[in-house]
């Protein structure tokens, strides 16, 4: 037999099968990027519940308690830009092992926390692993699915984590903390950690796509910096006034700061966010629509938890199993979304009408009383929320990422994660104070000592929030109508990633 017909008749099995181990395990890739990616966006939102347990046990005040979230929400966002550098640098896959490891340690070190200064510092250590983690995980996504309808359903899987991931976060730390106690809110990233470092040691290989760029340290000073004193000024907006210098001082010291950053990155020779990743226009329409999402998300589970809680009385557990429906519908309609409208529509048709979906479900959801039950005034509502957003959250973050250069993934990948966590800071803060200003104005010549009077105050603070996240959600309509190009999105072979295994 000739050395022709060995390799015409022999390889055949072996050529078939090998795309179709390689599909295989890109789909393991997308298993154990999802199980990373939940653990988290599982963060934000899991201690929530645990609180007030945490609060009793270690004695800190009521001042305090906000910074379990805070320290999270600010080591996280003012470090993603250069997590995701970092990534792209020394290698997604040693990127991903470490925010891994490092975010299950501390998150140990938190469960183990014997005063609130211990819990805190492992909170804002939580966030900096995290900022590691987050675009490593995002960006493995973006270089690993690059065929169009692969990559569509892997984003709708990943979209729908990073959508729903916070109402998971609240169902999952309200079961935690009725069975156990608040401590295993925090020991339970062991458990989900141990499944993502092993599925990343066997499935990952390590590619440095930047490995001839250099850090860009000074951009790295001011985006971070930057970011920190954008989150601290909304964060302190709960706690003051505002009109308190703690508050307006630092937005104003962030805005210039981020200012800088970007005339920073026109000259420096390496920047940490290339302004070409920015200058796209369907990839910028796709930052502002996570940023706007973000925001409005807050009005749904923040509140919506307190009324369920306080107004209905639903338990912990109870209250995280009342927005599974609102998972489920987020789920489906990001499938839809991604793999069937977008498609063949594009975004400029599917994310407006997602937007103006989940703007209708909000302005419905006012019509929550005292005395009003869940499954005709919270269930249909909830819905109806899930199924704009699905049609906005995955279509968004893959069109944010489409495109990318390899060597820019790991920053565009943070970007977006960076967009997301900064809307939800501007979200809780502005609907905190509105939501508190409504119920201080309601209260305004009225009986404050009357228990009716006081819920109807509740009442009035929780519609107040939910008509603002419908503002949001209607903005978003507008300006995703407005930048959206036309058409389905083409994707330029040339910039396709390379796809690393």
């Amino acid at each position: 037999m000739s050395q022709k017909t060995l390799t015409e008749s022999a390889p055949t099995g072996a050529a078939e099968a090998q795309p179709e181990a390689a599909a295989k395990k890109r789909w393991w890739i997308l298993a154990v990027v999802a199980v990373a990616q939940l653990m988290v966006v599982l963060d934000a939102t899991i201690v929530n519940i645990a609180l007030p347990s945490a609060q009793a046990d270690l004695g800190f005040s009521d001042g305090n308690r906000q910074w379990i979230v805070t320290a999270y929400a600010l080591a996280f966002a003012s470090l993603l830009l250069l997590g995701g550098r970092i990534a792209d640098l020394f290698g997604r896959k040693t990127a991903f092992l470490i925010g891994v490891v490092g975010f299950a340690a501390v998150s140990a070190l938190g469960g183990a926390a014997t005063s609130f200064e211990m819990l805190v510092t492992a909170r804002a250590l939580q966030g900096a692993f995290g900022a590691l983690l987050a675009p490593a995980a995002l960006s493995l996504l973006n270089t690993t699915f690059t065929d169009a309808s692969e990559r569509a359903k892997a984003f709708s899987v990943y979209g729908a984590i990073a959508g729903a991931g916070g109402a998971v976060g609240l169902l999952l730390g309200g079961v935690l903390t009725d069975a156990f106690d608040w401590r295993w809110t925090l020991y339970v990233n062991v458990v989900i950690a141990v499944v993502a470092f092993v599925g990343g040691w066997l499935l990952l290989s390590n590619h440095r796509d930047a490995e001839n760029s250099k850090l860009d340290v000074p951009g790295t000073i001011l985006v971070a910096a930057g970011l920190f004193s954008l989150v601290y000024g909304f964060s302190n907006a709960e706690t003051h006034d505002w009109s308190s210098p703690q508050t307006w001082g630092f937005l104003i010291v962030g805005g210039v700061l981020l200012a800088a950053f970007t005339w920073w990155q026109t000259r420096a020779a390496h920047p940490l966010l290339p302004l070409r990743i920015l200058l796209d226009r369907n990839r910028a329409a796709s930052f502002f629509a996570v940023l706007i999402s973000g925001a409005g998300m807050f009005g749904v589970f923040l509140f919506l938890t307190y009324y369920l809680q306080l107004n209905l009385g639903f338990s912990p557990t109870k209250t995280g199993v009342a927005f599974l429906p609102m998972v489920a519908a987020l789920m489906v309609a990001a499938q839809l979304g991604t793999t069937k409208l977008v498609p063949r529509l594009g975004p400029k048709a599917v994310i407006p009408l997602g937007f103006g979906i989940a703007a209708v479900g909000m302005a419905w959801l006012t019509g929550i009383g005292v005395g009003s039950s869940y499954t005709s005034a919270v269930l249909p509502q909830l819905i109806v929320i899930g199924l704009g957003l699905g049609l906005v959250m995955p279509p968004a973050m893959q069109l944010a990422t489409s495109g990318v250069a390899a060597e820019d993934a790991g920053v565009a990948s943070a970007t977006v994660n960076a967009m997301q966590q900064v809307g939800g800071s501007i979200g809780t803060a502005l609907l905190n104070t509105l939501a508190a200003s409504a119920a201080t104005d309601y209260l305004a010549g009225r009986d404050v000592t009357d228990k009716l009077v006081q819920a109807q105050a509740t009442i009035e603070s929780y519609t107040t929030a939910f008509w603002w996240s419908a503002g949001f959600f209607a903005v978003g309509t507008l300006i995703a109508f407005l930048l959206y190009r036309r058409g389905v999105p083409q994707q330029d072979p040339d910039a396709a990633p390379v796809v690393h295994m």
